[in-house]
């Protein structure tokens, strides 16, 4: 017989978590599993609990909550035996939607009857564990915006970033690749991600795996207004790798140096830090149940959605050009590329409304 510890966080995203306990003792295989259920009482409390839990030998924890309740569980988890099970009741679910777990609590207590765990990566910056992101510039700027916000959701999430987005400030940062030649440039966001998505399906990183020894960098460079719907529409349409204002890049071991201390975000949690930051890969350091019957395609955009990231960027390329070579082209021909360009994000827009 294994052992679980339901680890639940009654504050977390919507809705009542009364009902929790009664799904779990009608779904969970009492042959195979002896459980306990505890209640998160104050902030920090579910770390407490899952570190008494490893030194007890439990099997697996299962965090039922959102991100910062799963953040919470796995740190105390990394580098044992103990493995991390998640049943998602936040407003984002990031790491839960990266592993693609079932939205409902019924189902997923199925995949952790399953019992299959496989030995994934995790991420640290400045000391900091994180299982899906990190990031800097507006990526922590819009983390502190939600984390304030009296609701949430993905609508939350996305107004934030229209409302902000055109008023925040690039900066500059010089960055080094597993010991590489240093790198500057101005940027609108640094994400580092372990995972694929931020939650709410925004895809920072598509093709992000916690399994390949690996975290995806991007960068994102400052845009006008005319490109920031575009940008939106490929964050939540998996094509974000594509876009011609991004820089992707992998590595292991990160340096970021900026000009001053300021946020950063680790799993959405924002923080204070250093100017200085180093960011370093875990492989293999933290045990997590998960989903062996997940579609990996539903990660992929689908053929619509990356024919639109290219006609845009295709778009993005002839404005540029056109606008270095004022001299020689008129106003008038920037402004039809302008106006051809709106035309293509506002169709895109009624697809995704569709």
């Amino acid at each position: 017989m294994k052992k679980i510890v339901f680890i639940i966080n009654p504050i977390s995203g919507t809705g009542s978590k009364d009902a929790i306990p009664a799904l779990i003792g009608e779904r969970i295989d009492t042959e195979r599993y002896t459980y306990e259920i505890v209640f998160t009482e104050y902030a920090g409390h579910a770390s407490e609990i899952t570190r008494d839990c490893v030194s007890r030998g439990i099997d697996i924890v299962v965090a039922v909550g959102g991100d910062g309740t799963v953040n919470e569980v796995a740190r105390a988890l990394v580098g044992s035996s103990t493995a991390l099970a998640i049943i998602p009741c936040g407003s984002g679910n990031g790491l839960a939607r990266h592993l693609m777990l079932p939205t409902t609590i019924e189902r997923t207590l199925d995949i952790i009857n399953e019992g299959i765990i496989h030995d994934l990566d995790y991420g640290v910056i400045n000391g900091h564990p994180f299982f899906c992101t990190c990031g800097m510039g507006f990526d922590a700027f819009i983390s502190k915006k939600f984390a304030e916000a009296g609701k949430r959701g993905k609508l939350t999430y996305l107004e934030n970033v229209l409302k902000e987005g055109m008023r925040y400030e690039p900066e500059t940062y010089t960055i080094s690749l597993d010991g590489g030649e240093p790198m500057e440039y101005e940027a609108f966001l640094i994400s580092i991600a372990n995972a694929s998505q931020y939650g709410n399906d925004a895809y920072i990183a598509p093709q992000a795996s916690m399994a390949d020894g690996l975290l995806d960098i991007v960068i994102m460079q400052p845009f006008d207004i005319l490109e920031a719907p575009q940008l939106g529409l490929d964050l939540m349409g998996k094509t974000l790798n594509q876009s011609a204002k991004t820089k992707c890049f992998r590595a292991s071991d990160i340096l970021i140096h900026r000009s001053a201390p300021g946020l950063i975000h680790y799993d959405g949690d924002p923080t204070e830090a250093e100017a200085d930051l180093h960011i370093e890969l875990k492989s293999k350091q933290i045990r997590i149940v998960v989903n062996e019957h997940a579609n990996k395609n539903k990660r992929k955009p689908n053929i619509m959605q990356s024919l639109f990231s290219q006609v845009v960027n295709d778009i993005h390329t002839m404005r540029e050009d056109a606008i270095t070579q004022a001299g020689q082209v008129t106003q008038q021909a920037i402004s039809q590329v302008d106006q051809m360009a709106q035309q293509v994000v506002n169709t895109a827009k009624k697809l995704v409304k569709s």
